[in-house]
């Protein structure tokens, strides 16, 4: 199971879920702090900015961020939750758990998962940025950019609410 948060929710999701793996993708400057039941060969930190398109000064998500996070997520064991969390639980987060799930279960299709996404996260607006380069290293021949572009934007919040995500179905 997935549990996706935001920054300000990772201690309390890591306490109720029991988590033992926890994913962190955040902007440079922005520190989080690994809770105690964690290891640290447990915690992946990804720095980079919530953009699609490059900007002056900012990290775009790019292939060697997606291929540490699915490096990651394969070394899972999933016999206890993973947390999964970016700074508001709405984008890079959202995107992340997509991928994992996409990632994890390579015969689950793409837009059910999206809808899944959807129903779990009226919020949720994964990242495009993170979901096409995913796209190409999981060879999903644009389905996982088409599944997500039809979810559209999710509503506007401040901070996402806290959900789970199922592997598979």
């Amino acid at each position: 199971m997935i549990h996706v948060c935001s920054l300000s929710k990772v201690e309390e999701t890591v306490a109720r879920t029991r988590a033992e793996r926890l994913l962190s993708l955040l902007s440079a400057g922005t520190d989080v702090v690994r809770p105690a039941s964690i290891s640290r060969e447990n915690h992946l930190h990804l720095v980079m900015h919530d953009i699609a398109m490059a900007q002056d000064g900012m990290t775009m998500p790019g292939e060697e961020h997606v291929r540490n996070l699915l490096d990651f997520a394969r070394r899972w064991d999933r016999t206890k939750p993973m947390v999964v969390h970016c700074y508001a639980g709405i984008s890079r987060s959202t995107a992340s758990a997509y991928i994992i799930a996409a990632a994890l279960a390579p015969d689950r299709d793409e837009l059910e998962l999206a809808q899944t996404l959807r129903a779990l996260s009226p919020s949720a607006t994964p990242n495009p940025r993170l979901i096409a380069v995913a796209d190409a290293l999981l060879d999903r021949d644009g389905r996982m950019v088409a599944a997500i572009q039809s979810i559209g934007r999710g509503a506007d919040a401040f901070e996402g609410t806290p959900f789970a995500l199922k592997i598979d179905r």
